[in-house]
Protein backbone atom coordinates (compact mmCIF):
# COMPACT_ATOMS: atom_id res chain seq x y z
CA UNK A 1 0.00 0.00 0.00
CA UNK A 2 1.23 3.46 -0.91
CA UNK A 3 1.52 5.75 2.06
CA UNK A 4 1.19 9.54 1.73
CA UNK A 5 1.51 12.36 4.20
CA UNK A 6 -1.59 14.25 5.30
CA UNK A 7 -1.27 18.03 5.63
CA UNK A 8 -3.44 20.66 7.22
CA UNK A 9 -4.34 24.00 5.64
CA UNK A 10 -1.19 25.58 7.13
CA UNK A 11 0.93 23.11 5.17
CA UNK A 12 2.06 21.19 8.25
CA UNK A 13 2.17 17.41 8.23
CA UNK A 14 -0.44 16.01 10.64
CA UNK A 15 -0.32 12.29 9.85
CA UNK A 16 -0.15 9.56 7.22
CA UNK A 17 -2.72 7.85 5.06
CA UNK A 18 -2.61 4.42 3.39
CA UNK A 19 -3.95 4.55 -0.16
CA UNK A 20 -5.80 1.61 -1.66
CA UNK A 21 -3.57 -0.07 -4.25
CA UNK A 22 -6.63 -1.07 -6.27
CA UNK A 23 -7.11 2.63 -7.11
CA UNK A 24 -3.86 4.47 -6.43
CA UNK A 25 -1.34 1.69 -7.03
CA UNK A 26 -2.28 0.08 -10.34
CA UNK A 27 0.10 -0.41 -13.26
CA UNK A 28 -0.16 2.65 -15.49
CA UNK A 29 -1.69 1.84 -18.89
CA UNK A 30 -0.51 4.71 -21.07
CA UNK A 31 -2.58 3.63 -24.07
CA UNK A 32 -5.85 3.75 -22.11
CA UNK A 33 -4.90 7.09 -20.58
CA UNK A 34 -4.19 8.46 -24.06
CA UNK A 35 -7.51 7.14 -25.39
CA UNK A 36 -9.43 8.67 -22.48
CA UNK A 37 -7.86 12.10 -23.12
CA UNK A 38 -8.51 11.89 -26.87
CA UNK A 39 -12.11 10.87 -26.21
CA UNK A 40 -12.76 13.76 -23.84
CA UNK A 41 -11.28 16.33 -26.21
CA UNK A 42 -13.16 14.82 -29.17
CA UNK A 43 -16.45 14.80 -27.25
CA UNK A 44 -15.94 18.47 -26.37
CA UNK A 45 -15.74 19.45 -30.05
CA UNK A 46 -18.91 21.07 -31.33
CA UNK A 47 -18.35 19.93 -34.91
CA UNK A 48 -20.45 22.82 -36.26
CA UNK A 49 -17.96 24.08 -38.86
CA UNK A 50 -19.37 24.51 -42.37
CA UNK A 51 -18.20 25.85 -45.73
CA UNK A 52 -19.98 25.75 -49.07
CA UNK A 53 -19.04 23.49 -51.94
CA UNK A 54 -19.31 24.68 -55.56
CA UNK A 55 -22.86 23.29 -55.74
CA UNK A 56 -23.97 25.38 -52.74
CA UNK A 57 -22.41 28.76 -53.61
CA UNK A 58 -24.87 31.31 -55.01
CA UNK A 59 -24.60 32.23 -58.70
CA UNK A 60 -22.29 31.00 -61.43
CA UNK A 61 -25.02 29.39 -63.49
CA UNK A 62 -23.94 30.94 -66.78
CA UNK A 63 -20.75 29.95 -68.57
CA UNK A 64 -18.48 33.05 -68.21
CA UNK A 65 -17.29 32.96 -71.83
CA UNK A 66 -17.53 30.70 -74.81
CA UNK A 67 -15.51 27.49 -74.81
CA UNK A 68 -13.05 28.34 -77.59
CA UNK A 69 -11.51 31.33 -79.26
CA UNK A 70 -11.10 33.82 -76.38
CA UNK A 71 -7.49 33.04 -75.47
CA UNK A 72 -8.60 32.27 -71.92
CA UNK A 73 -8.63 28.83 -70.37
CA UNK A 74 -12.00 27.16 -70.67
CA UNK A 75 -14.33 27.86 -67.73
CA UNK A 76 -17.75 26.44 -66.96
CA UNK A 77 -18.72 28.53 -63.92
CA UNK A 78 -17.53 31.54 -61.93
CA UNK A 79 -18.21 29.51 -58.78
CA UNK A 80 -15.55 26.87 -59.44
CA UNK A 81 -12.95 26.56 -56.63
CA UNK A 82 -10.26 28.48 -58.55
CA UNK A 83 -12.44 31.61 -58.74
CA UNK A 84 -12.69 34.26 -56.02
CA UNK A 85 -16.03 33.65 -54.35
CA UNK A 86 -16.05 30.07 -55.58
CA UNK A 87 -16.86 26.98 -53.55
CA UNK A 88 -14.40 25.08 -51.35
CA UNK A 89 -13.15 21.80 -52.84
CA UNK A 90 -13.52 19.48 -49.84
CA UNK A 91 -15.58 21.77 -47.62
CA UNK A 92 -15.99 20.86 -43.94
CA UNK A 93 -19.54 19.94 -42.95
CA UNK A 94 -21.15 19.57 -39.52
CA UNK A 95 -20.22 16.24 -37.97
CA UNK A 96 -20.06 14.44 -34.65
CA UNK A 97 -16.49 13.77 -33.48
CA UNK A 98 -17.45 11.86 -30.33
CA UNK A 99 -16.71 8.18 -29.79
CA UNK A 100 -17.31 5.78 -26.93
CA UNK A 101 -14.99 4.07 -24.48
CA UNK A 102 -16.07 1.03 -22.52
CA UNK A 103 -16.93 1.66 -18.88
CA UNK A 104 -14.12 -0.67 -17.73
CA UNK A 105 -11.63 1.17 -19.95
CA UNK A 106 -12.68 4.52 -18.49
CA UNK A 107 -12.27 3.26 -14.93
CA UNK A 108 -8.88 1.72 -15.72
CA UNK A 109 -7.71 4.98 -17.35
CA UNK A 110 -8.76 7.03 -14.31
CA UNK A 111 -6.99 4.64 -11.93
CA UNK A 112 -3.88 4.82 -14.11
CA UNK A 113 -3.93 8.62 -14.05
CA UNK A 114 -4.32 8.72 -10.25
CA UNK A 115 -1.59 6.09 -9.80
CA UNK A 116 0.79 8.06 -12.02
CA UNK A 117 0.25 11.13 -9.83
CA UNK A 118 1.09 9.10 -6.71
CA UNK A 119 4.22 7.65 -8.35
CA UNK A 120 5.39 11.12 -9.40
CA UNK A 121 4.79 12.53 -5.90
CA UNK A 122 2.23 14.97 -7.26
CA UNK A 123 -0.71 13.92 -5.12
CA UNK A 124 -1.29 15.82 -1.88
CA UNK A 125 -3.84 14.89 0.80
CA UNK A 126 -5.19 17.51 3.19
CA UNK A 127 -7.20 16.68 6.29
CA UNK A 128 -9.90 19.21 5.34
CA UNK A 129 -10.60 22.33 3.30
CA UNK A 130 -12.91 24.70 5.15
CA UNK A 131 -13.33 28.45 4.75
CA UNK A 132 -15.53 30.72 6.87
CA UNK A 133 -16.16 33.06 3.96
CA UNK A 134 -15.59 33.40 0.23
CA UNK A 135 -12.06 34.79 0.09
CA UNK A 136 -9.74 34.16 -2.87
CA UNK A 137 -6.75 35.56 -0.98
CA UNK A 138 -7.30 33.05 1.82
CA UNK A 139 -7.52 30.12 -0.60
CA UNK A 140 -4.39 31.30 -2.44
CA UNK A 141 -2.58 31.30 0.93
CA UNK A 142 -3.61 27.65 1.49
CA UNK A 143 -2.19 26.72 -1.94
CA UNK A 144 0.99 28.60 -1.06
CA UNK A 145 1.23 26.74 2.26
CA UNK A 146 0.95 23.44 0.40
CA UNK A 147 3.59 24.68 -2.11
CA UNK A 148 1.40 24.07 -5.14
CA UNK A 149 0.57 26.41 -8.01
CA UNK A 150 -1.27 24.66 -10.84
CA UNK A 151 -3.60 22.31 -8.98
CA UNK A 152 -6.76 20.25 -9.31
CA UNK A 153 -8.54 20.41 -5.96
CA UNK A 154 -10.92 17.48 -5.41
CA UNK A 155 -13.68 17.69 -2.80
CA UNK A 156 -16.03 14.97 -1.58
CA UNK A 157 -19.00 17.34 -1.50
CA UNK A 158 -19.64 20.82 -2.80
CA UNK A 159 -18.47 23.59 -0.47
CA UNK A 160 -19.61 26.93 -1.89
CA UNK A 161 -17.00 28.93 0.04
CA UNK A 162 -14.12 26.80 -1.26
CA UNK A 163 -15.40 26.59 -4.85
CA UNK A 164 -16.09 30.33 -5.12
CA UNK A 165 -12.79 31.24 -3.44
CA UNK A 166 -10.82 29.13 -5.92
CA UNK A 167 -12.74 30.28 -8.99
CA UNK A 168 -10.68 33.42 -9.60
CA UNK A 169 -7.36 31.59 -9.46
CA UNK A 170 -6.52 30.80 -13.10
CA UNK A 171 -4.20 27.90 -12.25
CA UNK A 172 -6.61 26.15 -9.86
CA UNK A 173 -9.69 24.08 -10.64
CA UNK A 174 -12.06 22.48 -8.15
CA UNK A 175 -13.94 19.26 -8.83
CA UNK A 176 -16.10 16.77 -6.98
CA UNK A 177 -15.13 13.11 -6.76
CA UNK A 178 -17.90 12.17 -9.21
CA UNK A 179 -16.73 14.72 -11.82
CA UNK A 180 -12.98 14.06 -11.95
CA UNK A 181 -11.58 12.98 -15.29
CA UNK A 182 -8.27 11.82 -16.77
CA UNK A 183 -7.66 15.03 -18.75
CA UNK A 184 -7.87 17.32 -15.70
CA UNK A 185 -5.74 14.98 -13.55
CA UNK A 186 -2.97 15.14 -16.15
CA UNK A 187 -3.43 18.81 -17.08
CA UNK A 188 -2.76 20.16 -13.59
CA UNK A 189 0.67 19.71 -12.01
CA UNK A 190 -0.68 18.59 -8.65
CA UNK A 191 -3.83 16.83 -7.46
CA UNK A 192 -4.97 18.01 -4.03
CA UNK A 193 -7.45 15.67 -2.32
CA UNK A 194 -9.23 15.98 1.00
CA UNK A 195 -9.26 12.85 3.18
CA UNK A 196 -13.00 12.50 2.58
CA UNK A 197 -12.41 12.73 -1.18
CA UNK A 198 -9.83 9.91 -1.03
CA UNK A 199 -12.31 7.76 0.88
CA UNK A 200 -15.09 8.56 -1.60
CA UNK A 201 -12.90 7.70 -4.63
CA UNK A 202 -11.79 4.42 -3.05
CA UNK A 203 -15.40 3.45 -2.33
CA UNK A 204 -16.40 4.01 -5.97
CA UNK A 205 -13.38 2.65 -7.85
CA UNK A 206 -11.86 -0.01 -5.57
Amino acid sequence: MAKVSVFNMEGKEVGNLDLNDAVFGVEVNEHLVHMAVVQQLANNRQGTQKAKTRSEVRGGGRKPWRQKGTGHARQGSTRSPQWTGGGVVFAPVPRDYSFKLNKKEKRAALKSALSSRVQDGKLIVVDELKLDEIKTKQFAKIMSNLKVEKALVVLSEKDENVVMSARNLPAVKTALTNTINVYDILKYNTVVLTKDAVKSIEEVYA
